[in-house]
């Protein structure tokens, strides 16, 4: 797979780390010189110094090869316009970061495969946090659809329950338990026992009366 990312800043450059890590194949375009070099000693992959929004850069960086190409500056304007250009190659997906919750219906009114916003995706997190303190951790998936949940067994109604006495419902699931330091596929007749931590996977709108059966 070959990944094109415009914007070399915080976002971008742990994208492109992380896929480089990944063995994926990268081209990071940076406008500002700084950036550029920066990316360029953390990274190994190739780094054009250029306008994402040239068309030049953009061939430059071949992209008439990427399979999925990234907006990621911190600027919503050079995003969708970087992405207008880059329909023209056919890329099989496109990806904006956009800043401003405002402009998510302008990007998805030009085609835009998906829209991201590290910043609410970031605060959103932090909101479940301060929520949900009975919850260790928490994955969003999907589109925000569900969740994965990181919980302690401490309610009396789930200690010493069958699996199969609470789990599947048509809300959640309950994915995988942590006993004796291993991790368990749950059968029917596994027990729950008080302080073992479940991986539960949950609807949306499920999590408040799920978490409230596990825990106190």
């Amino acid at each position: 797979m070959y990944v094109v990312i415009m914007g070399g800043g915080r976002v971008g450059l742990r994208l492109a780390s992380s896929l480089v890590t990944a063995g994926t194949d990268v081209t990071l375009i940076e406008n500002d010189a700084s950036l550029c070099g920066n990316a360029a000693a953390e990274l190994d992959a190739l780094v054009i110094c250029g306008n994402g929004t040239d068309v030049k850069t953009l061939e430059e960086a071949n992209i008439s090869d990427a399979d999925v190409f990234v907006a990621a500056t911190g600027n919503d304007e050079v995003n969708l316009l970087s992405c207008i250009l880059v329909k023209d190659y056919n890329i099989k997906k496109v990806i904006a970061r956009v800043s401003n919750p405002d402009h998510e219906e302008a990007f998805k009114k030009v085609g835009i495969d998906d829209v991201i916003s590290p910043e609410l995706t970031a605060a959103s997190y932090l909101e479940k946090l301060i929520t949900r303190p009975k919850i260790a951790d928490l994955v969003v998936i999907g589109k925000g659809n569900a969740e994965i949940l990181d919980i302690r067994v401490t309610n009396d109604k789930a200690v010493n329950k069958k699996v199969g006495e609470l789990s599947p419902t048509d809300n959640y699931i309950i994915a995988a338990i942590y006993k004796n330091g291993e991790i368990n596929i749950p059968k029917e007749d596994m027990v729950l026992t008080l302080g073992d931590r479940i991986f539960v996977l949950v609807k949306n709108p499920a999590v408040k009366a799920t978490t409230k059966l596990f825990t106190k």
